[in-house]
């Protein structure tokens, strides 16, 4: 007697999926390996508005960049903010899966209570080191100290260049009054136990589970493309995908944040090395990551590679030293070019959103954090409680 076919476990995950990066892709990677099929829900602009304040990205933008992670099968568009158990059954899903840190609506009521009561929930840790609010954090107060380099690269400390956020802040009308001293995930004195930022500690371990680890064919065709991807967005995103369509295989060089300093100014990237590698590397288009390339794409680095083809973007490319053009080589061979992804968004334009919107960001965040305090608090209540009985 033929056995029939194991029905596949399929696994639900939710959120607002507000700049995407590695944290959450992170979690999409573990709630993935607990299941077969992950469908993942994401909640409207409205419904976040709502609960948590406005988000940076738009909820088109915000399925887009979902679709675009490696490990995700399905989406849902305008997911409920309470995950119900009506939702999981509509979605054929065997269980919900979140992060250790803590969720809850504008009334202050967990998110994945229902969920939770019905034992249908598994949790999974929260990556470390990183959160959209530490992000909004890097960008408002414009600090390097999330790419010291030498014997300071994983140091944690208050700083921030004060004079650019004038600039910057005067630039949309907000007054020299409202620069506040607010850190914004940005140290360790931050209130809340998962915004605050903690030093993200790269490891081979964490850059093995990203990569899909295969190869190109003998035969493939092999496609390169070089840059900061500084906060990665849906105009990487877009990007990546029409370079991917020139060949078989991607390869992204990253520039060291040193080199991405030196062509961009100011605090960029706002993303560290080793942050932006694991960005990329989330992406379904990408194969592989070339960490610290570099700036000019030499014949040696094409003859390593096998590279076939290479493309750039419409932004402006900055010349090399000497004033040399860091794509003369692959121009010369033939092998070059300039991409079109109809898409115009850039990393700068994410931080004027972030500059402009400043005051509401910063309610948010401070709203968030004594949310998430008084959470922690209870719940570490109830744990003595539970021992001293």
């Amino acid at each position: 007697m033929q056995e029939s076919p194991k029905r596949k476990v399929r696994v639900w995950c939710d959120g607002c999926y507000d700049m995407v990066h590695f944290g959450h892709a992170n979690a999409l990677r573990q709630a993935k390996a607990l299941g077969d099929i992950l469908v993942v829900g994401v909640h409207t602009d409205a419904e976040i508005t709502k609960h948590k304040g406005p988000p940076v990205f738009t909820e088109e933008e915000r399925y887009k960049m979902i679709k675009g992670i490696k490990w995700v099968d399905e989406l849902v568009e305008g997911a409920p903010y309470v995950t119900n158990l009506e939702t999981l059954d509509q979605y054929d899903c065997d269980f919900c899966v979140h992060g250790d840190d803590i969720t809850m609506t504008a009334d202050g009521v967990d998110t994945y209570h229902l969920v939770k009561e019905a034992k249908r929930y598994k949790e999974i840790s929260r990556t470390a080191g990183i959160s959209t609010t530490d992000l909004v954090g890097r960008m408002l107060l414009l600090t390097r100290n999330h790419f010291r380099q030498g014997n300071d690269e994983y140091s944690i400390e208050k700083e921030g260049h004060h004079d650019a956020l004038v600039k910057l802040l005067q630039k949309y009308k907000i007054c020299n009054d409202e620069i506040g001293s607010s850190r914004m995930g940005q140290d360790h004195s931050a209130r809340s136990p998962w915004t605050g930022c903690s030093q993200f500690l790269p490891t081979t371990q964490k850059i093995i589970q990203f990569s899909d680890g295969k190869a190109p064919k003998p035969d493939d065709k092999i496609v390169y493309v070089a840059g900061a991807f500084d906060l990665f967005h849906v105009g990487h995103l877009d990007f990546l995908e029409k370079a991917r369509e020139k060949g078989d295989y991607l390869i992204v060089g990253l520039h060291t944040d040193p080199v991405v300093n030196e062509y961009k100014g100011s605090n960029y990237p706002i993303m560290n090395l080793h942050e932006r590698v694991l960005s990329v590397l989330a992406c379904k288009y990408v194969n592989e990551v070339v960490i610290g390339a570099p700036y000019d794409v030499t014949k040696e680095l094409m003859e390593h590679f096998n590279v076939s083809v290479v493309c750039h973007g419409q932004t402006p490319i900055a010349l090399g030293e000497g004033q040399t053009d860091p794509y003369a080589v692959p121009k010369m061979m033939g092998k070059f070019f300039l991409l079109d992804s109809g898409n115009s968004m850039t990393t700068e334009k994410i931080v004027e959103r972030i500059i402009k919107h400043r005051l509401e960001y910063e309610q948010r965040n401070t709203k968030k954090e004594k949310k998430e305090l008084e959470a922690y608090e209870a719940s570490q209540k109830l744990k003595l409680t539970q021992k001293s009985g």
